[in-house]
This record gives C-alpha cells, sequence and structure tokens, in this order.
C-alpha cells in the first residue's frame, strides 16, 4: 500500500513538473511583451495544421494580422517558441547581411544511425561551410551547359509519352490527361539520369522502384507532427535515442544505388556529366574528401530538390495556365520563335526563354512550395531600431508565402500575371520581396538545374501541346494539408490538345 502511495506521489510530483514546465514555456512570449497568439499545449500555434487547414495558413494569418504592428511577433513550434519576421528589413538582415549570427537551419539530423539525413539542407556550423564551398563548383554554369542534353533527351521522351495520351482519347469529347503523375514521372527521369547515371525509365514503366520510392520520401513521414516538433525541440535526446528521420526502406535503397554505381564506375572507369560523377571527383581532395556517407547524403538531397520541387512547379503552372490561355499563348510563342532561332534546346536558346521563366516565377509567387524558411540565431541579436532582443538559439520563421501574397508587395496578389517579374518590376521591389529560392549564402545551391529543368519542360510542352480546363479541373486547386512542402491535394487533370 506504501509503494502504491510513493508511485502515486511521484507520478503526481512528474505531473504538477511538466505543468509548471509548459507553463513556463508558453509563456515565453508574453513575459517579453512580444505580439503572440494564445498556443495550444504540446502543439503550440500549429493545431489545425494537417487538421482543418494547410502548413501555409497559420503563418499567412498571422503575417497579414500582426504586420506593421511589430518587426516579428511570437509563435510557437510545439513546445518550441520561435519568431515569425514581419518587416523585410529585418528578413534582409537575418538572411544577407547579418547571415552569419544566422547561419544555421537547425534542422534534426543523426549522421551516425541515420547517414541519409546529414545532406546539405540539414548540416550546419562548419560541417554546412566546408559542404558548400565543395559543391558549389558542381553547379556552375558549365556543369549545367554538360547536363543539359540528358535533360532534353529525356523531355523529348516526355512528349511521346503524353502524346500517347492524348491519342488514346482521341475522338473523344474532352482529352484529359492527369499532368502531375507525368511530370513526377518526368522529373524522376531526368534526376535519375542526371544524379546517379541511371536510366530509370518511369515514364514509360511508371512501376519502378526509383518513381515509388521518391513518392514515399515526400507522403510518407516516419514520425507524426507531435513527435516530429518534439525531436526538433530536443535534438540532442533523439540522437541519444538514436531517433532516424528518413525510413529505413528509403536510405537502404538510395545507399545501395549509390554504392553499386561507385563501385561500377571505379571498376569500369566510367565517366559522365553528372552529378555523382562530380560527387566522385570530390573523394580525393587534399583537404579532407568526400566519404561514402556524405557523397550518398548529397545525392539524396540533390534528388529530393529535383524531383519534387520541379514536378509540383511545372504542375502548378499548368493549371494556371490552362486557365488563362492568353498567357499561355504568348508563351508558346516566345518558345516558337526561339527554337525557329536555335533549332534545339540548348543553353543559350534556354536563356532566351524569358516570358517562360517569368511564368515559372510567378507560378512560384502563388505556389511557394516552400512556404516558410527557417533560421536560428547563433548570438543575441538586438533588433535595430527596437529594444527587442532574439535570443541565442532561437528559431526564426521567414513566411514566403505570406509575403508572396502581400498586396502591398503584390498587388491583386491572387491574380496570375507573369509580367511581375520583369526586370524593371522586379527593381522596383525590395530585395527581400522574392524568396523562392531563399536568399543570401544558403540559397538554394540547385537554383540553375531546377531552373533549366523546368524551363525545358515547359517548353517543350507548349512547344506541342495546349492546355485548357477539364470537367474534372480542380478550380481552384486544393491543397494537401498534411505536407510541408506545398502540393495539390489530387491529381491535377486538364485537357491536351496537339497543337
Amino acid at each position: 500500500m506504501t509503494f502504491c502511495w510513493l508511485s502515486l506521489a511521484l507520478f503526481s510530483a512528474v505531473l504538477l513538473l511538466l505543468w509548471l514546465w509548459m507553463r513556463h514555456t508558453y509563456s515565453y512570449w508574453a513575459r517579453r511583451g512580444v505580439l503572440h497568439d494564445k498556443p495550444v499545449m504540446l502543439y503550440g500555434n500549429l493545431y489545425s495544421v494537417g487538421r482543418s487547414t494547410t502548413a501555409l495558413e497559420p503563418f499567412r494569418r498571422f503575417y497579414e494580422k500582426y504586420k506593421g504592428q511589430a518587426p516579428f511577433g511570437g509563435f510557437y513550434f510545439a513546445v518550441r517558441g520561435a519568431a515569425v519576421l514581419l518587416d523585410l528589413e529585418l528578413v534582409k538582415l537575418v538572411m544577407v547581411k547579418e547571415f552569419n549570427n544566422f547561419a544555421h537551419r537547425g534542422n534534426y539530423y543523426n549522421e551516425e544511425d541515420d547517414p541519409i539525413s546529414a545532406h546539405l539542407f540539414n548540416l550546419d556550423g562548419r560541417d554546412w561551410r566546408e559542404m558548400r564551398n565543395k559543391l558549389t563548383s558542381t553547379f556552375t554554369s558549365l556543369k549545367m551547359h554538360q547536363m543539359l542534353p540528358t535533360v532534353v533527351e529525356i523531355a523529348e521522351r516526355f512528349v511521346k509519352v503524353v502524346q500517347q495520351q492524348v491519342e488514346a482519347n482521341k475522338g473523344a469529347e474532352e482529352s484529359p490527361v492527369e499532368v502531375k503523375n507525368l511530370l513526377a514521372r518526368f522529373t524522376i527521369d531526368v534526376i535519375g539520369s542526371c544524379a546517379f547515371g541511371l536510366d530509370c525509365n518511369s515514364l514509360n514503366n511508371p512501376d519502378v522502384e526509383f518513381y515509388h520510392l521518391g513518392h514515399k520520401t515526400f507522403k510518407e513521414r516516419r514520425h507524426g507532427r507531435l513527435a516530429f516538433g518534439l525531436i526538433q525541440a530536443f535534438p540532442r535526446l533523439a540522437k541519444w535515442l538514436h531517433i532516424k528521420m528518413v525510413s529505413d526502406d528509403v536510405s537502404e535503397f538510395y545507399m545501395r544505388v549509390v554504392r553499386e554505381t561507385l563501385e561500377y564506375r571505379d571498376k569500369h572507369q566510367v565517366q559522365r556529366n553528372d552529378f555523382l560523377n562530380l560527387l566522385m571527383e570530390l573523394r580525393n581532395e587534399p583537404s579532407g574528401g568526400l566519404t561514402f556517407n556524405q557523397i550518398a547524403a548529397q545525392a539524396f538531397v540533390f534528388f529530393l530538390g529535383g524531383f519534387e520541387t520541379s514536378s509540383s512547379t511545372m504542375g502548378f503552372a499548368l493549371h494556371l495556365l490552362a486557365l488563362h490561355p492568353e498567357v499561355q499563348q504568348r508563351g508558346r510563342e516566345e518558345v516558337q520563335q526561339v527554337l525557329a532561332k536555335h533549332k534545339q534546346l540548348n543553353y543559350e536558346a534556354l536563356r532566351e526563354l524569358k516570358y517562360i521563366k517569368q511564368i515559372i516565377y510567378e507560378t512560384l509567387r502563388k505556389y511557394s512550395i516552400a512556404s516558410i524558411l527557417i533560421r536560428k540565431t547563433l548570438e543575441d541579436f538586438q533588433v535595430p531600431g527596437t529594444s527587442y532582443v532574439l535570443e541565442a538559439g532561437l528559431p526564426l520563421v521567414i513566411p514566403v508565402d505570406a509575403i508572396h501574397h502581400d498586396p502591398d508587395i503584390y498587388p491583386e496578389p491572387d491574380k496570375f500575371d507573369p509580367d511581375r517579374f520583369t526586370p524593371e518590376a522586379i527593381e522596383q521591389r525590395h530585395s527581400a520581396a522574392y524568396l523562392a529560392f531563399g536568399a543570401g549564402p544558403r540559397n538554394c545551391i540547385g537554383l540553375r538545374f531546377g531552373e533549366m529543368q523546368s524551363l525545358v519542360g515547359l517548353a517543350v510542352l507548349l512547344q506541342n501541346f495546349k492546355f485548357s480546363p477539364a470537367k474534372e479541373t480542380e478550380i481552384p486547386l486544393q491543397i494537401n494539408k498534411t505536407s510541408f512542402f506545398l502540393q495539390s491535394r489530387g491529381g491535377i487533370v486538364l485537357n491536351v490538345e496537339k497543337v
């Protein structure tokens, strides 16, 4: 009986301490006199995400509510306080001018138990700087020039597959095609070839392992939202518990593919103009070459960055173009003029597809694939002109989607208008007003490749096909509520006709 009472007392004491700790945690912003919304126990200010809202909505509402009242507002991720930046000058300070104090993202990764998670996007500190310096040389214009023929070759295959679907609908009243799936297979084949040197051929065989595991990487998290939040809040404990972030089958697949490819190329002295070959060249650097685990992790993040972001961007773009035939026709005419001049999609031709690039940029403004960016304060930082201090260790949220839909920056933000991205229009805006690829030293390292892949994909599609809404087309397009990266909830069905 005494033991039961002692156990009950101990349990009650633990609950009381937990309650006191939570109460203290959730009073962080109130104690500092910072604007904030009341959090929900354990979920912070993200309770509605995945239930009634997408991941971008709480930040857009927060930005609209508090913008102009303070340079930042207080927010809670699960049991961790964060500051949402509301002022573009402060955004610029954090991402560019005072970068050294905000260089970390603070993402959890576990290089020992989960080596594929220790990639450039997650790395911080010296590890990030060294890896970024090594990889910068792999994304030069020259390297993109060398990879372009591979992208164009796969794009030509892509056109044939779309044509087959169009012909299958011949004679019908409509010619509906689910373009989201086709675009994902196109980018899988491009990334499989350019990153791993593999002919995935998912365009003709959607059952290939690369395609299914690529989708699984984005659609199935290893941990639920609450567990994910606690892992991010207590990374040292998570590492001590040997917690992994990447699913075992996904990790094993990519590690095996990289290992087998490296062994084959070393044995047969194979050289290719792809990302993996560039990583192989970094193995023997005098200053410290890349290990196998590092090569696998960087190849993995190149796959992540090039597969989902590009396919989603092109899918959103085609949906918008189907609803705006005048923009679509203007883009098609540009492609036709450029190809008439250059006869092929070479690097010089891509540089002249200026309006297509504007379409891509405006698509990414309306549909920001990464709706927020995260930075972490390394040392206490007093916000200029205020008494506010961003304390060391504090996560900072840059609300990309909210900024991209600010009517004071982009009048009529729901309108699709690629002319927002003429050189003259860009020059008139604040340098931190467009953040689709980030900004400063931690901007998207694969920007050139992503642009090239999307330009080629949209160019060949507009050259060969016309897109219009079908009966099944969602208007407006519904967004997946459970995905961290912006995705449509279902497929994107459009009428497709041969030009």
